[in-house]
């Protein structure tokens, strides 16, 4: 590709756009006038939207950056090389917007950088926070050949690339760290958290739920991205990528179901309450379903069936940092809560921002493993999909 920089606009970019625009007013009015002004947070509902979706959420979703490079760097499964790539930018934009939600989530934003310097070791949140500072970094060493490359800073890409594995390997450990202490936090809470999800084995279900939502983003992401910008799917090696996400689920079910039989609250799933409820959609939609359906081979094999899974997957976690949250919280609080104009409006720009940026550097950057011709493509058209065809010598 070119060193030159390429912006496009469509329609739908302009929308993003848009969504970004009002979200950065919102924030605005929420840092001028406060939480309690810009939000439906009070003192005994204190985390929203922003924290169960912004947060703990965005952070689960960007588990594809550790679980692609393990498998790849580490279990030495060069074949998947070609996801590692967008599966980094996707991690860090996701990890990057996180932080994003949070600065608007904080009471004093502007006092973040504290924990660098004002350590707090037996504090669970300064661990999460270190945790995801230093893996924003490494996320951004691990791109940085990328970068390198399109520059032309030879000397660079050969260095930042040198440091592949050990960084890969901290980046594991710290992944590790932060992905199971967000749900650590809610072993404070023993009495305000529903049964359905409180117990002393929720980090551990926080990360196995993670392991199983990296490798379902990564099939996600790359089949939308390879389909807007009309690239020949990967099927093949996405559907065996997907082998071991069954197996998590399958993991993750039984944990679940085994704590909660032990626990003794395995019946309070059929009191048909509102958070029984939830709990029975999360399970089925996030983990019985495909789970099902990436078990079996042939299934599997067929790319909407794959992508399906998939998607499954990553909303049913969605479901279960919301459940964790705020549904699980929301008996205990004894006040309802509901994200109001500015909780939705920031969030959804975020997300917004996230697409945005991501398109931004496909289209300007080596991610994809079939590059953009963009010289011998019109302004608003891409070239037709083929399959088979190199699409370097197509644009000759």
């Amino acid at each position: 590709m070119k060193n030159k920089v390429i912006i496009r606009m469509t329609a739908t970019r302009v929308i993003l756009l848009l969504l970004i625009v009002a979200a950065a007013s919102t924030a605005l009015f929420r840092f001028t006038h406060g939480l309690g002004a810009s939000t439906g947070l009070n003192d005994s509902y204190p985390w929203g939207i922003w924290i169960g979706f912004d947060v703990m959420t965005g952070v689960a979703l960007a588990a594809g950056g550790f679980t692609t490079t393990a498998a790849v760097y580490i279990f030495n499964r060069k074949k998947y090389h070609a996801f590692v790539r967008p599966a980094i930018l996707t991690g860090l934009l996701g990890y990057l917007l996180v932080i994003v939600g949070l600065l608007a989530d904080l009471g004093r934003p502007w006092a973040i950088w504290h924990a660098m310097i004002m350590w707090q070791p037996r504090s669970i949140m300064f661990e999460v926070a270190l945790c995801v500072m230093l893996y924003t970094t490494v996320l951004m060493i691990e791109f940085s050949p990328v970068v390198f490359e399109k520059f032309k800073l030879n000397k660079a890409a050969k260095i930042a690339t040198a440091l592949t594995i050990p960084v890969v390997i901290a980046g594991i450990i710290l992944s590790t760290g932060h992905q199971s202490s967000l749900g650590a936090l809610f072993l404070l809470v023993p009495d305000k958290l529903h049964a359905l999800w409180w117990t002393p084995n929720l980090p551990i279900l926080f990360y196995v739920s993670a392991l199983a939502v990296g490798p379902a983003m990564v099939i996600v992401e790359s089949t939308l991205a390879h389909r807007a910008f009309r690239l020949p799917q990967e099927t093949r090696l996405l559907s065996q990528f997907a082998i071991a996400i069954p197996i998590l689920l399958a993991l993750y079910f039984v944990l679940k179901v085994g704590d909660l039989v032990a626990s003794g609250d395995f019946a309070q799933i059929f009191q048909g309450t509102y958070e029984a409820n939830m709990f029975i959609v999360e399970m089925i939609i996030g983990v019985i379903i495909p789970g099902i359906i990436l078990a079996l081979p042939a299934l599997r094999r067929n790319h909407n069936a794959l992508f399906g899974a998939a998607l499954l997957v990553v909303v049913g976690v969605v479901i279960n940092r919301l459940n964790v949250a705020l549904v699980g919280m929301s008996r205990s609080a004894g006040v309802s809560y509901f994200p109001v104009f500015a909780e939705i409006t920031i969030t959804v720009g975020i997300v917004a921002t996230g697409i945005l940026v991501y398109t931004f550097m496909v289209e300007n950057f080596s991610v994809l493993s079939h590059e953009i011709q963009h010289q011998e493509v019109p302004e608003y058209e891409y070239l037709p999909r083929k399959e088979g065809v190199s699409w370097k010598n197509l644009a000759k």
